[in-house]
């Protein structure tokens, strides 16, 4: 069991032993959904904080997963949690708008890190050391952490959404294209926090757009 926890912190360890001490893991959540905000996760570990169970927060169960996110949140050396909104993933694209709310998170990291490990995305603004690497959170434990911490942190966001936006059950879906989000939306239209660049919730501004294949799942 230690040796798999250990494992996990492979890249890390490697930093380290080039020199690096403030090695922070960066992952994001909610680049698919119709609505809601996009959120980046950042997060410093101590070099001795060894946190079992650290994964991809896709594989965890809600419980487990809020049990991490308050322990991460508690022995981190940094973490920082940012944001992009509905209207900014529409003026700007999601691509653009996921890179926004990173830079958000690591502008809360303090103190800064000396090198960064990221889940597969390139950003620009990066003027530190770095390595990304697709399905970063399944290898590395601070990229795990940076998963865990943007995805409770986004669901309890849209949670908190349902209590503004009652028609449209975003504490149950989080803004995915579920059936459910899908015939809420024929029935209500778009509320302020639907990505109205995205094609589905598009088709309902545009009636020249309207076509009931855009709304199958994929």
């Amino acid at each position: 069991m230690q040796q798999e926890i250990d494992g996990h912190y492979h890249y890390e360890d490697l930093a380290r032993a080039e020199g690096f001490r403030l090695i922070a893991g960066g992952d994001e959540a909610g680049r698919g959904p119709w609505a809601g905000p996009v959120c980046a996760a950042m997060v410093i570990l101590p070099a001795d904080c060894r946190i079992a169970g650290l994964d991809d927060s896709k594989k965890l169960s809600r419980q487990k997963r809020r049990a991490l996110f308050d322990e991460i949140r508690a022995r981190a050396t940094a973490y920082g949690i940012g944001w992009a909104s509905a209207e900014e993933i529409d003026r700007h694209n999601i691509l653009e708008a996921t890179r926004l709310a990173f830079n958000r998170a690591f502008d809360q990291l303090q103190p800064a890190p000396d090198y960064l490990l990221l889940d597969f995305i390139k950003l620009p603004w990066l003027r530190l050391p770095h390595q990304a690497f697709a399905k970063g959170e399944s290898i590395s434990a601070s990229v795990a952490a940076a998963s865990i911490l943007a995805k409770e942190a986004r669901d309890l966001h849209m949670e908190n959404l349902a209590q503004s936006f009652p028609d449209y059950g975003f504490e149950k879906h989080m803004g995915y294209g579920t059936a459910a989000h899908q015939q809420a939306l024929r029935q209500f239209g778009p509320c302020a926090e639907h990505r109205r660049s995205f094609k589905p919730v598009k088709a309902l501004l545009t009636p020249a757009l309207h076509d009931e294949t855009l709304f199958t799942l994929k």
